[in-house]
This record gives C-alpha cells, sequence and structure tokens, in this order.
C-alpha cells in the first residue's frame, strides 16, 4: 500500500484543556501515484446501511474518518467450506506446504489442516490455557526461519497464581502423524497479573528484519483500563520484542527506565486484528466500546488515546470520554459506530482478486461479515460488507499463498472457509 497520509486538524479539547491542539498525522508514504498505479475516481454515494451512531454528539475530526461510500466487489466469489467441527477457532498459519495450522480457543488445541480439509490430531505438548470468557489459544504464527528451525509461536492466556495474562511462547514444532512442539519457551509475558477473563489482545505480526508485534489489551475491568496509559504496565499497549524475547535497541521507549522496554505504543483498548502494509507499516483494528471501533496505524511511542479520547460509551450508555479529541493523541484512520467487533485482518497483496489490490479485509464478529475497505493515500474511502448470506461471526481472515482468502467462524461448531472467484 503506497499511500500518502494528509494531515489531521484536531479542533476539539478535552474539558479542561486551556490551549490549541496541534494537528496529528501519521508519517507520509510514498503516494498510489509513485508506485505506478494510475489514479482511480473516488466511491461516492451513500455509506453501508447500518444503525444510528451510538454518540451522534462525537462528530469526526476530518471527513472520511467514518461512514464512507459503500463500494460493491465485482468479481463473483465462491465460498468453500474446507473443514468444519472446531470450538471456537481463533487464528490461522500457513505451513510452506500450504497446510495450516489452525488454534481452537476454547480448548487450547492446534491442529494441522490440509486444503482437502484433513485434520489432523491435536498437537502435543502445548501448556495449559486459562479458556474463561475471550481468554484460550489465539494467535499462532511460523517462524520467519522455518525452514531452518522449525519454531511456531503462539499466544495464549496463560493461568498464574493471583490470575492470569497474556503470554507469547515459541517451539519446535515436530511434523508427525502425532505431531508436537518441543522445548517451548515463553518469550514474552504480559505483566501485571490481573484476574480478568477480557481484553487479552494477542496477535502477532513478524516484520521482514524479524522482529515481532504483539498486541495486548487492557484487561477491560476498570483495574486494568487505568493503565492503558501507563507505560510501567503492558495493558493496552502494542509491543516489539525480537524472535527470542529480547528488546530491540531501537524501541522507542528504550530510554525510560519507568517504562516496559518492550512498549512500541500506548493508548489501546483491545486490538484483535494487526497486518502489515506493502510498505511493511503496521495496521491494526481496535474492539471499541458501545461505539468506536478504529483502524490505527501504530508508531513508535505515540498514543492512541483509550481510554481518555474515543468515539464510543459504556454498554449501560454512560459516558466514558469527555471528547473525541486531545492534543498530544492520536486520531484513528477510520472508526465505527455502531460497532463491527473486528477480529482477524490482512491486506490483500494477491493477484486473484486484482480488484481487491492494497485494500484491508477484516473479520466482522457483531457485523456477521468480511469487511472490506478500500484504502488510498493512507485513508478509507469505500466499505464493503461481504458474505452476509452466511450469517456467521468472521473471527479470522488470512491471505493464502494463492492469493484466496481464508476465513475462521467463530461458533461452537466453526469453520475453517476458503474465498476465491467464482
Amino acid at each position: 500500500m503506497r499511500l500518502l497520509s494528509m494531515p489531521l486538524i484536531v479542533a476539539t479539547l478535552l474539558v479542561g484543556c486551556s490551549e490549541d491542539p496541534e494537528p496529528t498525522s501519521p508519517d507520509s508514504g510514498a503516494s498510489q501515484q509513485d508506485s505506478g498505479v494510475p489514479e482511480e475516481p473516488l466511491p461516492s454515494g451513500p455509506p453501508v446501511p447500518q444503525g444510528p451512531p451510538n454518540v451522534p454528539e462525537f462528530t469526526p475530526a476530518f471527513p472520511g474518518q467514518t461512514r464512507v461510500p459503500a463500494i460493491q466487489t465485482k468479481t463473483p466469489l465462491q465460498v468453500t467450506e474446507l473443514a468444519s467441527g472446531f470450538r471456537n477457532p481463533w487464528a490461522i498459519a500457513f505451513l510452506p506446504d500450504q497446510r495450516m495450522l489452525v488454534t481452537e480457543k476454547a480448548t487450547g488445541s492446534l491442529y494441522i489442516v490440509t486444503q482437502q480439509g484433513a485434520k489432523s490430531r491435536a498437537v502435543s505438548g502445548l501448556p495449559a490455557v486459562d479458556a474463561r470468557g475471550q481468554g484460550g489459544l489465539l494467535d499462532v504464527e511460523v517462524g520467519p526461519d522455518y525452514a531452518q528451525s522449525q519454531l511456531i509461536y503462539w499466544t495464549y492466556s496463560e493461568p498464574r497464581q493471583g490470575g492470569n495474562g497474556l503470554a507469547v511462547a515459541r517451539a519446535r514444532f515436530v511434523d508427525e502423524a502425532q505431531p508436537r512442539v518441543e522445548n517451548v519457551q515463553v518469550i514474552f509475558r504480559m505483566m501485571p497479573t490481573l484476574e480478568s477473563t477480557q481484553h487479552s489482545g494477542g496477535r502477532m505480526v513478524f516484520t521482514p528484519d524479524g522482529k515481532l508485534f504483539v498486541t495486548l489489551g487492557e484487561r477491560s475491568i476498570l483495574a486494568g483500563r487505568v493503565q492503558a496509559q501507563d507505560v510501567k504496565s503492558h495493558f493496552g499497549k502494542v509491543v516489539r520484542i525480537n524472535p527470542d524475547g529480547s528488546v530491540p535497541q531501537d524501541n522507542p521507549y528504550l530510554g525510560n527506565p519507568e517504562a516496559k522496554p518492550e512498549i512500541w505504543s500506548i493508548g489501546h483498548r483491545n486490538v484483535l486484528s494487526a497486518a502489515l502494509d506493502s510498505q511493511n507499516r503496521l495496521w491494526t483494528v481496535e474492539m471499541g466500546p458501545q461505539g468506536g471501533d478504529e483502524v490505527n496505524r501504530p508508531e513508535a511511542g505515540k498514543d492512541y488515546g483509550w481510554p481518555t479520547i474515543g468515539y464510543g460509551e459504556e454498554y449501560s450508555g454512560a459516558p466514558i470520554h469527555q471528547s473525541p479529541q486531545a492534543p498530544g493523541m492520536e486520531q484513528p484512520v477510520y472508526y465505527w459506530d455502531p460497532v463491527i467487533a473486528p477480529s482477524g485482518m490482512t491486506l490483500y497483496s494477491g493477484t486473484l482478486f486484482p480488484e481487491w489490490k492494497n485494500d484491508m479485509f477484516i473479520g466482522g464478529l457483531a457485523a456477521k461479515a468480511l469487511v472490506r475497505l478500500m484504502v488510498r493515500n493512507d485513508r478509507v474511502v469505500g466499505e464493503e460488507h461481504l458474505l452476509k448470506d452466511l450469517d456467521a461471526r468472521i473471527r479470522e481472515v488470512v491471505q493464502g499463498p494463492e492469493g484466496a482468502l481464508y476465513l475462521l467462524t467463530d461458533a461452537t461448531n466453526g469453520k475453517l472457509l476458503k474465498v476465491t472467484p467464482k
């Protein structure tokens, strides 16, 4: 996605602030025209049908920050069910031969699934998980040096004395009739430990230089929420580590003795979607409260506002924020009110669907849709809700090696689906 950002001019103050906020905007990327892609007319017309906003008094900080025009995919879609019978599956990762690793949140189980839909025995050797509520076995990734190391990585809710917390583990994957993992190492632990069954985050993204981004929720309950702005806590952060769990020497908080050195960005709620664009920049989508799901492009050392600012409210209808904007805090690239409840994300770079090039695809749990965002110059210009006829909560979306999209439905009989041109 060779894109160019436009400045965001923040004009609304928090109650009690006495000076005007500074404009905030993402760093500029290369323009679409610089990449040789011809300029195209932007979509126009009404947005995707949705209900009224929960917080209508909060207005966007800039045009196109929410409710952009609806768009429509021209290519007829074929949805193929590859496998079923998963109990609340959560993530997909591709092995080099195009078989898939699939996690099952509720049971803490990991499976190998072939392109023909054959499912292996559960992989043995994984540590125990706390599967209550939103916890369990979450993301899985194949290590960037897998051909040499056979290392796989996963996130999970780790049961601990006094509560639980997200952990990242890695192990050597033994690909046999009874698959297993060996030499399990926990390379990162969210701290502090807290008793909560919600908002662990848990998405992982490897970068081409071998670093690993991990998204962390703020545990939802007030004792955790207030730590999203606290650099002494991992709650409500994106962190960046090396594959062995050590801290990269260019991390933004490394020089702050009060801060957790793994922190990359702060002020997040519960980031369950993360991916890199064609410039290898991180994009995330995080769950808001009642209103206020956000698309962000987290940058080093920046503050994304939660819980000080946002576009939603408590599920009770009580207010959370005095304002959706504040000086020194980043605005989301895009937000939804009412929410889609995002989980899983990919930025399309394949050739099976030329019209989708550089578009963002997000699993919609509440929306029961595959949400497509057309992004140009780091701004969302069109939105589409695909596969509504499935009436399914979409937990995961990844792009396969051949350019198809692979999805997981969040259900006690969860399914692995493949989307191709008809």
